[in-house]
Formats: C-alpha cells, sequence, structure tokens
C-alpha cells in the first residue's frame, strides 16, 4: 500500500522504513504543546503492546504555533529524559499544507469518529494503520493515547 512507499527517515536522518507486519500508531508530535504528556500514554502503549505486534511511531511537527522548535538532538533528549521514549521517531515532518510529506497525504484521506478527512487538526493526532497499510481509524488530538477506544482498536487488531 501507498503508506509503505513514501521515504522516511528517522530523527537522526538515517532512512527508516515502516514495518508492515505490524499495528502501527503513527502520530505527530511536539515538546512544547499543551498535549505533550501524551508522550506518556504513547510510551506506556509502546511498552504493553511492543510484544504483541504494535508499535508507535512518533513524528516530530512544528506546523502548530511552533510547538516542536528544537533540533533532531534537542527532540531527541527531551523524548527521551523527560519521558524515556522507545518507539521509532521520524525527522520533522510537515503533516498539512503544500509540502505535506507523502505518508500523511495518505493518512488524512482516513474520516475520524465524526466522518471527517482532511488536514490534522494540532499535534498528536493519531493513525491506526493495520499490518497491510490500511488505516483503521483517526483519533483527534484530544483523544488520550489510552482511551478505551483506542484501546479497543488495538486489541482487536493486534497481528501477535
Amino acid at each position: 500500500m501507498r503508506i509503505y512507499q513514501s521515504e522516511l527517515r528517522s530523527l537522526e536522518g538515517e532512512p527508516f522504513r515502516l514495518p508492515q507486519d505490524q499495528l502501527l500508531m503513527i502520530v505527530n508530535v511536539a515538546s512544547k504543546c499543551g498535549n505533550t504528556p501524551q508522550y506518556s500514554g504513547l510510551e506506556r502503549l509502546q511498552e504493553g503492546y511492543a510484544y504483541r505486534g504494535f508499535s508507535v511511531i512518533g513524528v516530530p511537527c512544528d506546523q502548530f504555533a511552533g510547538q516542536e522548535p528544537g533540533t533532531a538532538e534537542e527532540i531527541r533528549l527531551f523524548c527521551a529524559m523527560t519521558y524515556g521514549i522507545s518507539f521509532p521517531l521520524l525527522e520533522k515532518t510537515e503533516v498539512n499544507g503544500p509540502n505535506r510529506h507523502p505518508l500523511y497525504a495518505e493518512l488524512t484521506k482516513a474520516r475520524d469518529s465524526r466522518g471527517l478527512a482532511g488536514d490534522v487538526e494540532w499535534n498528536f493526532e493519531k493513525f491506526l494503520v493495520a499490518p497491510g497499510g490500511r488505516v483503521l481509524d483517526r483519533f483527534r488530538p484530544r483523544v488520550q493515547p489510552e482511551d478505551h477506544q483506542i484501546i479497543s482498536v488495538i486489541e482487536e487488531n493486534l497481528p501477535g
């Protein structure tokens, strides 16, 4: 599927491929946002489900009020020291607008619970992607990572 055809880079600039055999939660993240504490819930999901074929993929984005101003090194240090993040982080990426990354061009076609597709609303918008690349669900930024709706979709779609 097209999601896997996107050229991606890790936060350190190395080529990165989305794992095709895992259930993924792809989420645009930022270090200076009111939603930043969601990193804790994302990490708990990673720790709780990684052994069953699940991974969070964090995508730093500075398009929302400049809330991710840091360099790759600053982002990595913040995530490690403040939240103990173990899941992959990609390079800073545009998720909306004319320079929207092709990954997000695909993801934003998915509809949320209100039936709305299109632009990412803010930092910490979450997309659950099944093994094989089908977007299962889209959760807007205010939905907490460990919300029962998200947990339900994860548990129903784990590959392992």
